[in-house]
């Protein structure tokens, strides 16, 4: 039985409940590990004053997510909601920690009602996809599956700003999958975790770069409900979102150069 079959889940429990003394934690923590991956973030004044939804790729492990979040949080004076995987509510503890610093299980309903509200919302159309990609898949988008922010920006009448992040897939090596550990935890093999190799077992410390595109309105008028138009959407995004991310990529190794190899584990 999978770790996933007896956690029972709910919306609206697992909302984000941001709790102040906790986010004040949280950013002398990510401000104090920032001086091991730089921040650079461009086109923050492309983020709205109101709801939005902002999309780009997720790196590897996620964790370069605290540190994006912190940054668009100091400089627009607001916290943005973060749509998490499921996967980070199956586990006490962790579950109740993510919902006081911003995080929401990802769910249409979620993402909905925090944007009546008026609150910029993060989502990763790639989920755990990115986070546990291979080695062959760093960079890409991996949002073939992945139509919901679309939807939920066209129920919600609000713009879609895509994002780009370079340095964030350099933290380490993938080695390859621990085969099993997806269907122990998750009962499912997506979640199987890669085996990583940086600086030995912690990441390398690389810089951030982040750039943030121009808001797009999406047409008027077209219902969330339209398959047709949601998937025309979906693959103009994805394809300028995969635009963005070779780009600053390539503008990111220019200036760093690519990531030194991971150490490889050797048989006679």
């Amino acid at each position: 039985m999978g770790f996933a079959t007896w956690v029972a889940m709910s919306d609206a429990r697992w909302d984000a409940h941001p709790h102040a003394g906790l986010l004040a934690a949280a950013r002398r923590v990510v401000r104090a590990a920032a001086r091991l991956h730089p921040v650079h973030v461009e086109g923050v004044e492309n983020i709205p004053s109101g709801a939005a939804i902002l999309v780009g790729n997720h790196g590897l492990l996620g964790w370069e997510t605290p540190f994006f979040v912190e940054r668009i949080s100091a400089e627009l004076g607001r916290m943005p909601i973060g749509l998490a995987d499921k996967w980070f509510f199956r586990v006490p503890g962790i579950r109740d920690l993510l919902v006081r610093i911003g995080g929401a299980y990802c769910s249409v309903k979620n993402g909905y009602e925090a944007l009546r509200r008026g609150e910029l919302v993060v989502c990763y159309p790639g989920g755990a996809r990115e986070v546990m990609k291979s080695e062959k898949d760093k960079y890409r988008c991996l949002w073939d599956r992945s139509v919901g922010f679309v939807r939920l920006a066209l129920m919600a009448g609000v713009p879609i700003v895509p994002f780009a992040a370079a340095g964030v897939d350099d933290t380490f090596d993938v080695l390859g999958r621990l085969h099993g550990t997806g269907k122990l935890l998750m009962n499912d093999s997506k979640y199987d975790l890669p085996l990583v190799w940086g600086w030995g077992p912690l990441p390398r410390p690389v810089p951030f770069w982040f750039r943030i595109g121009h808001a797009i309105h999406l047409p008027s008028g077209v219902r969330s409900t339209n398959v047709a138009a949601v998937l025309e959407l979906h693959r103009w995004l994805w394809t300028h979102t995969q635009e963005m991310v070779d780009d600053l990529v390539a503008r990111w190794r220019a200036v760093n150069g690519r990531s030194m190899p991971a150490l490889r584990w050797r048989t006679a």
